[in-house]
């Protein structure tokens, strides 16, 4: 009876040594299916032309004056200083690089550049 009860308690101690399963990474197709299937398509982005699923914005390129009007962020490109109210676009996927003030409320924040 002891012989068994100190075989069991060695296998017991002896199975937290055993490796476990690592988890694999997905490959480049499984990310591509899973960008495709939420609209998007892989792209190189930013300075770097990292591949990176774009999603499109259903109202890309439509007139703001704030996010609220817009699923991305309302933007303003071109002369980034402007006096007053403006009018912006909506961005037209959810990666936005490049040179752009957001608007807000009518009127332009400061400007970014992105890379």
């Amino acid at each position: 009876m002891r012989t068994l009860a100190l075989t069991a308690l060695a296998a017991l101690l002896l199975s937290g040594c055993a490796p476990t399963a690592q988890p694999t990474a997905p490959t480049a197709e499984t990310l591509a299916s899973a960008c495709s299937a939420k609209g998007g398509t892989i792209q190189p982005v930013g300075k770097a032309q990292i591949p990176t699923c774009v999603t499109p914005y259903a109202d890309a390129g439509k007139a703001c004056t704030d996010k609220s009007q817009c699923q991305g962020a309302c933007i303003l490109e071109g002369n980034l200083e402007p006096q007053g109210a403006v009018t912006g676009q909506c961005q037209k996927t959810d990666r936005q690089f490049g040179c752009y003030a957001k608007v807000e409320n009518g009127k332009a924040t400061a400007a970014i550049c992105v890379d």
